[in-house]
């Protein structure tokens, strides 16, 4: 099949339309529209969820980290993770992954960090975590001796199974050393009116889309034996909120956390 197939939606270039951006496809758009139709405040959560990558970058590279390994980065948009981290330090060092030809082509373009600093992409899917691993563009841009912060922003719900998404999750830390960091994000329906859990039952049945809710209890599991940094597990617009005005977490049915390894 043609890996440049616009004709099928893709998640990264959906969540670029929802987010506003320009590179998508008609595809891409119906899929989005459907999903919307069913689900209102899709847009909404999709922009809070992009607010707490921002939050969680901005804390982690002031508090010291220097490395951001970003896998399922999605079509760069205004304030990518190398542009808030180098912000902060000029220094940092950001590797992104995704395993979209498209994204590739416009990353690689558009993804240029600072001059002190190092940003590289490679483009790999997160289901294979040792190709990533073994990439010499990885340790090129990383050094693995070192903190890193893995950033795992709304992918993990694309792993439908839950045992092969903490083993994934598992053998990425497993090459981080102490003092590293998981962010994630999930979607989940914790909050969400029966209706509304229907009805993305139906819709994931019929490949219509293809995000996996989490509850609270599963989407922890990702977090086991790590340090969770305050508040913990919470929708991604409660957690290190800028303004007190802000989406329920029923309107945004993501949940967020970041937390170090001990």
């Amino acid at each position: 099949m043609d890996r440049f197939d616009t004709s099928v939606a893709h998640p990264a270039r959906r969540y670029n339309y929802w987010l506003g951006g320009k590179d998508h496809f008609a595809a891409d758009r119906e899929s989005g529209d459907l999903i919307i139709r069913a689900f209102p405040t899709a847009r909404v959560a999709a922009l809070e969820n992009r607010a707490f990558l921002r939050r969680s970058v901005r804390f982690l590279a002031e508090s010291g980290v220097r490395q951001f390994l970003d896998i399922g980065t999605g079509l760069p948009v205004p304030d990518n993770t190398h542009e808030i981290a180098q912000r902060v330090d000029p220094s940092a060092r950001v590797l992104y992954v995704d395993n979209d030809p498209i994204v590739m082509t416009h990353s690689r373009a558009l993804t240029v960090g600072s001059p002190t600093g190092r940003t590289g992409y490679v483009e790999a899917d997160l289901r294979s975590p040792e190709l990533i691993l073994g990439r010499p563009e990885l340790r090129t841009v990383l050094d693995l001796r070192e903190p890193v912060a893995l950033l795992l922003v709304a992918v993990l719900h694309f792993l439908h199974d839950d045992d092969q998404a903490e083993r994934i999750v598992r053998e990425l830390l497993a090459a981080l050393p102490p003092g590293s960091y998981l962010v994630a994000s999930n979607l989940t329906l914790d909050h969400a009116p029966p209706a509304q859990v229907a009805k993305h039952e139906e819709l994931l049945a019929a490949g219509r889309t293809d995000a996996r809710a989490r509850n609270h209890s599963e989407f922890g599991r990702f977090f086991t034996g790590l340090e969770l940094v305050p508040p913990g597990i919470v929708a991604v617009s409660d957690w290190h909120p800028t303004s007190d005005v802000r989406p329920s977490a029923a309107d945004v049915s993501i949940y967020g956390a970041v937390a170090r390894i001990p």
